[in-house]
């Protein structure tokens, strides 16, 4: 009880600050659907792909359950969608029509559509209530891709990224992880292209315009996903492959052959892989992350054919989420720490274990230093793992804060505990929690029952709450080193004095994460002329690994190295991960004299980028909304 005393007096305090009233931390600010009346537990879809109109139309049925039977009214979440009508179907699947409404309009939830239960409707029983609508081209989960942006050329493609708040562009539902569903569907398409989706896809599936689809474990709104392409098939063991434009296939077997590695040795540390098949979706360039969770097929980007496997640990990472996050899915984004900390952790272990301590240091050292830069950025209330979260857009609210302090955490916590004892712990807490949404405070009072208490004198309540609601770091987090990287910083400081020439540093010998430590600790002084030097000698700007480049580009841009924009004018028309071309923006635009200049290579490359890369690039020319994602 006490413990829970300190808790609700933390809240008590978070609110006092802000100097607003009744903010409930277990409350998601961002949706308009009343969970507290209705939850729905299964969707049913039925769809047509239009790649002429931009748009998917056709119905979705959701089978809801009423919490309070006397509630006549259904509020769920949408962003420009077209609704069509809305009917309630009774056991014996007669329609019964509904009154429906759009309601409250908002610049990130959307509109709420409210339905007026008719009056024949027992709610007593399930109800079950199907929706006719079309989506927009605007959809902010939707990109439709002319065959030029594609691999091949000749086909169009479709796909969808529905975290975080995104779903409701292309369902109406109930759009917040509280709620977990089951779902299945039926998609339309040319005859030609190929369907997949966060479900049970058949590797082995004839092409013929209509695909069939059943998720049977219940997921999160955010994970429901969808891509219609010319996507072919090669598998890379047992329990896994991937799909993508045939142009792409063998770049991708060879990038990710480590795949079933993965998936056995995480089986190995963290518990069964709940989800059958693990496969993966590489998508065309304009998709917007690294890589995305959706559960039995993670989408990624093609910016990870390295040709070299150096960028798996993206793969890591999404592979990871199976247990945290999808299995176990934070409750609000408030709490996304549970999501991203606890795979960032994971995504380590696996590195570790697959492809070296020294590799998985290195990792966690960038991580770190990403971090910092974050903390330089983001508002102090915004730095708590758990921050106050009822404005603002979920997409934008911490950069990556919750990604490398929770990992930071939970490394704090089994070097306290130990690996075995802390291993335990999350091996119990997966199993405790699967297909179940969970609030950091109830993490905190699982913690404290399963961890804290039955090792005492190690770490204390009041150590992790300093973790979960204060900025920065603690006094006495583990801060993770590496011996390659040092020496990759000694020598950029050394090559910067004149120490040693360039032909001294032993590029060939590094792991692309050297490199990258190696231009991010060249001196803030060093100047264009400098960077020629190095780019001459390095072929920095004509480097085929995205990551070397986003940080090469990053300082062409920060230092005016003018001899190099034209190649960061590719780099920034190649790729449309936000990741990689946000922060080349933001450099450009913030030296102080190539503002015009970043706005006019934005206005060129923007029709190929994702909405939601868009958006992040628009912020880089309003700083004062927020940090980038």
């Amino acid at each position: 009880m006490l413990q829970k005393l300190v808790t609700v007096v933390i809240s008590l305090l978070l609110v006092s600050c802000s100097g607003k009233d009744n903010y409930d931390p277990a409350r998601d600010y961002f949706t308009f659907a009343n969970t507290d009346q209705f939850l729905t537990r299964h969707i049913a879809l039925d769809l047509d792909v239009d790649f002429a109109t931009e748009s998917l139309r056709g119905s979705a049925v959701l089978y809801m359950t009423a919490v309070d039977k006397r509630a006549r009214q259904i509020i769920l979440d949408t962003r420009d969608l077209s609704i069509e009508s809305v009917v309630f179907l009774a056991a014996n699947g007669a329609p019964e029509p509904a009154r429906f409404e759009m309601g409250t309009v908002d610049g990130v939830k959307g509109t709420s559509l409210v339905i007026t239960l008719p009056l024949s409707v027992d709610t007593q029983s399930e109800l079950i209530v199907r929706i006719d609508y079309e989506t927009s081209p605007a959809s902010s989960a939707l990109q439709w891709l002319p065959p030029e942006l594609t691999a091949g050329g000749k086909h169009p493609m479709m796909f969808s990224q529905s975290q975080a708040v995104h779903a409701r562009s292309w369902i109406p539902l109930q759009d917040t992880p509280k709620v977990r569903i089951t779902y299945e569907a039926v998609i339309h398409t040319p005859a030609e292209l190929l369907a997949v989706m966060s479900a049970d896809n058949d590797p082995l599936a004839p092409r013929g315009g209509e695909y069939r689809f059943d998720m049977p474990q219940p997921i999160p709104s955010y994970l429901l996903a969808i891509a219609v392409g010319n996507l072919y098939f090669a598998s890379l063991g047992e329990d896994t492959g991937v799909y993508t434009e045939p142009e792409l296939l063998d770049a991708s077997v060879y990038e990710f052959a480590n795949t079933q590695d993965m998936l056995d040795v995480a089986e190995e540390r963290f518990g069964p892989y709940q989800w059958g098949r693990y496969d993966l979706l590489v998508l065309p360039p304009s998709f917007p992350y690294g890589g995305m969770e959706n559960p039995r097929l993670s989408f990624l980007t093609p910016s990870l054919l390295a040709g070299d496997q150096s960028l798996v640990s993206v793969v890591a990472h999404e592979l990871a989420h199976s247990w945290s996050g999808n299995l176990v899915t934070n409750a609000t984004w408030r709490d996304g720490w549970l999501n991203e900390g606890m795979t960032s952790y994971l995504e380590s272990r696996l590195m570790e274990i697959i492809y070296g301590e020294d590799r998985a240091d290195e990792e966690r050292v960038l991580g770190y230093e990403e971090l910092l830069l974050n903390f330089e950025s983001v508002p102090l209330e915004r730095q708590a793992l758990a921050p106050r979260l009822d404005s603002g857009d979920p997409d934008d609210i911490q950069g990556t804060i919750h990604y490398h302090k929770g990992q930071l955490f939970l490394q704090y916590l089994e070097d306290g505990f130990g690996r075995d004892t802390f291993d335990a712990f999350l091996l119990t807490y997966f199993d405790d929690f699967a297909f179940q949404t969970i609030t950091t405070e109830e993490f905190l009072d699982y913690l404290d029952e399963n961890l804290l208490a039955p090792n005492p004198g190690i770490i204390s309540r009041q150590q992790t709450e300093a973790w979960m609601y204060q900025p920065g770091l603690p006094d006495d987090a583990r801060l993770p080193s590496s011996t390659t990287l040092a020496r990759a910083a000694e020598l950029a400081a050394a090559w910067a004095v004149g120490e040693v020439g360039v032909n001294d540093i032993p590029v060939g010998d590094w792991s692309p994460q050297a490199q990258i430590h190696f231009i991010n600790s060249l001196p803030a002084d060093l100047s264009g002329e400098r960077l020629q030097v190095l780019d001459e000698a390095l072929g920095l700007s004509d480097t085929k690994n995205a990551e070397i480049g986003r940080t090469w580009f990053i300082q062409v841009a920060t230092r005016r190295y003018t001899r190099g924009y034209e190649k960061l004018e590719q780099h920034l028309n190649r790729y449309g991960r936000t990741r990689l071309v946000s922060p080349v923006y933001k450099a450009l635009a913030g030296n102080g004299q190539d503002f015009a200049a970043a706005e006019a290579m934005f206005a060129k490359a923007r029709s190929a980028y994702h909405p939601l890369t868009v958006a992040a690039i628009e912020r880089v020319f309003r700083p004062t909304d927020g940090p980038e994602n």
